[in-house]
Parts: structure tokens; C-alpha cells; sequence
């Protein structure tokens, strides 16, 4: 019964192996930021730019984040950030693009 007793000293919401994951974590929280922001600006015409950008950076650090993440919990929550920031610049890109009327 010793195992019963066994502390976790480092909780993590998305850690499932008990390690602290700082860097994968920070990854996810900017992913997911970035995939709200992205999804939310491209419902308006008129913010594009912010829309594409923040879509292509949420992909960047998202695929980056997929790539360094230990747990199933990171990659799932990594997959919602990564599709919310595809569908952000996708839409972007649609609506204007990364330079859509500021250059030439």
C-alpha cells in the first residue's frame, strides 16, 4: 500500500505522467490563444490581416508544440489550437491575405 501513498509533487492540468512539462505547456497556451483570436477575427471581413497572421503563427507554434509533446492530453488540446488557427488563416487568406492591400 506504500504506492497509495505516493505524492505528486508537480500537478500539471495536461501532464497525465506526473513530470512538470513547462515549455510544452507555454506551447499550448499560446496555440490556444492564438486559435481563439485567429477563429474570432475571421468571422469579420475586414480583419484579415490579424486573422491570417495570428492563424499562421497559432500553425507554426502548434506544429512545433505536436512535435515536442509527451502526453496525449497536450497533442488533443494542441489539435483544437490547430484547427481553430487553420480555420483563421484559411479564412484570412480568403478574405484579403498576409499583405492583402498593404502591399502594392
Amino acid at each position: 500500500m506504500a504506492q497509495a501513498m505516493r505524492r505528486r509533487s508537480s500537478v500539471s492540468l495536461f501532464a497525465t505522467d506526473g513530470k512538470p512539462h513547462p515549455l510544452q505547456d507555454t506551447l499550448l497556451a499560446v496555440t490556444l490563444v492564438l486559435g481563439v483570436i485567429a477563429f474570432v477575427s475571421a468571422m469579420f471581413h475586414s480583419l484579415h490581416l490579424l486573422s491570417s497572421w495570428t492563424g499562421l503563427v497559432g500553425i507554426l507554434t502548434g506544429a512545433y508544440g505536436q512535435f515536442i509533446s509527451v502526453t496525449t492530453r497536450e497533442r488533443f488540446a494542441l489539435i483544437i489550437g490547430l484547427g481553430a488557427s487553420a480555420f483563421g488563416f484559411f479564412l484570412g487568406m480568403a478574405h484579403g491575405g498576409l499583405f492583402g492591400g498593404v502591399l502594392g
